[in-house]
């Protein structure tokens, strides 16, 4: 981190580390709660589930451009923060079915705020250059943040019952409130915070923006499908280990789940360290392509066991997938994005198309397991995140900028040499 930016590095980790469990909502808790107290079939909470995801998924491009605009940014976290937390409030106090989803629909649009405002700040604080170390550092701070508040929600949960990760919540709020707070106003440039550079803020009044950044962008428009399979695959598979772990032992469910986010978390910790630091070594397309490739396995090995111990074990996968995914996403968008002013917007705009794939997740894996079961339901998933590796793998070029291949021009194309003209014979 640069000298400007040395004041934000303890508020910037501590902002990482309390937001972890706000920026999330209440994620596979939500589908414990309402199983196993509210006594809801696995096909309303996915779609619930779903609703809260779209709802997100709709403001997440407009929270994208008022990120890239707006200088309040600090005052932005805050407002959403504390909507997501007197959303989660109220769930011990409703049963309807439709004011459950209205409540966590408000709660999904306000989260979609975290991840570019966070990803901005950062960038207005280190430069592109300290970009990628910086990233990880925050994911790190985020995963151990996760790792903490499961800690705390499955002991606690074990003596006070589920109702306590509501409260939980709340504190972990007020936490990332008083850290927003703490960093520093002025270290904020806030035209590096969109992408520019200087001299590009004139240019930047003529680039796209929005859907049109992945509609003229076709590299952008490749990473977007990629991340809509990713995240198609992988939202489903922690709720459905949930309610399976809850099925098993209805009394320990919220622990046993508390386990496999502690577990989980504490596996990205290291994987986010280790690509802030090897991104710009190894480049983003390998690092991303394991991410996928962990994924797969992952949704394929969930049927071999019902175990909690199997099943557990197997959630640990989820700390690679997850850990390289959170730290590559706003370096790949600010690899594609650079000089155009964009970036903030440009990152609502991929995770709308990737919010698709999540909302979509969970509805799909809750018809499947109603349906067909469990085991069929992970294989799927499987089978989705296979999809998204051949994508990937065929069709996305490397984006990491000393990275890029030159493609040189066939040998036949070259132009040639005219052999120098030879004298006359007198």
């Amino acid at each position: 981190m640069t000298s400007k930016g040395e004041p934000a590095r303890r508020p910037l980790d501590a902002l990482n580390f309390f937001l972890a469990d706000v920026r999330d909502g209440l994620g596979p808790y939500l589908a414990i709660y309402l199983l196993t107290v509210q006594q809801w079939n696995e096909a309303q909470i996915g779609l619930v589930m779903s609703i809260a995801a779209l709802a997100g998924i709709a403001a997440q491009t407009p929270a994208g451009a008022l990120v890239d605009h707006i200088r309040a940014k600090r005052g932005l976290i805050i407002t959403a923060a504390v909507i997501v937390t007197l959303g989660s409030l109220l769930l011990p106090l409703i049963s309807n079915f439709w004011l459950v989803a209205a409540t966590q629909g408000l709660t999904g649009a306000a989260g979609s705020v975290f991840a570019p405002a966070i990803a901005a700040i950062t960038l207005g604080i280190v430069g592109p250059k300290a970009l990628a170390a910086r990233i990880g550092r925050n994911e790190a701070f985020n995963h151990a943040g996760n790792a903490t508040a499961a800690l705390l929600a499955g002991g606690l949960a074990y003596v006070f019952g589920p109702v306590v990760v509501f409260w939980l919540l709340a504190a972990m709020a007020i936490g990332s409130i008083v850290s927003t707070l703490a960093v520093p106003a002025a270290a904020i440039d806030h035209d590096v915070a969109r992408g520019l550079d200087g001299d590009t803020a004139a240019a930047a009044q003529h680039k796209p923006s929005g859907f049109k950044v992945l509609l003229t962008n076709k590299p952008l428009l490749i990473f977007a499908a990629a991340t809509v399979l990713f995240h198609f695959a992988n939202a489903a598979m922690l709720p459905l280990v949930g309610q399976k772990l809850a099925l098993v032992n209805q009394t320990l469910g919220t622990t046993l789940m508390s386990v496999c986010i502690v577990a989980a978390q504490l596996v990205m910790v290291p994987v986010a360290i280790l690509v802030g630091r090897t991104a710009d070594i190894w480049g983003r397309k390998p690092l991303f392509a394991v991410a996928l490739g962990v994924l797969a396995l992952r949704g394929a090995l969930y049927p071999v066991s019902d175990n909690p111990y199997w099943l557990v074990g197997v959630q640990c996968l989820d700390g690679v997938g997850a850990g390289i995914f959170g730290a590559l996403f706003p370096l790949v968008v600010a690899d594609l994005t650079h000089g155009t002013g964009h970036f903030n917007v440009s990152q609502g705009a991929i995770a709308t198309a990737l919010g698709i794939g999540g909302a979509l997740s969970t509805t799909a894996a809750g018809v499947i397991v109603v349906g067909a079961g469990y085991s069929a339901a992970f294989l799927f998933l499987a089978a989705v995140a296979v999809v998204g590796l051949v994508v990937y793998v065929v069709f996305m070029p490397e984006t990491a900028p000393h990275l890029q291949a030159e493609v040189p021009l066939p040998t036949e194309d070259l132009p040639r040499t005219k052999a120098p003209a030879q004298p006359r014979p007198t």
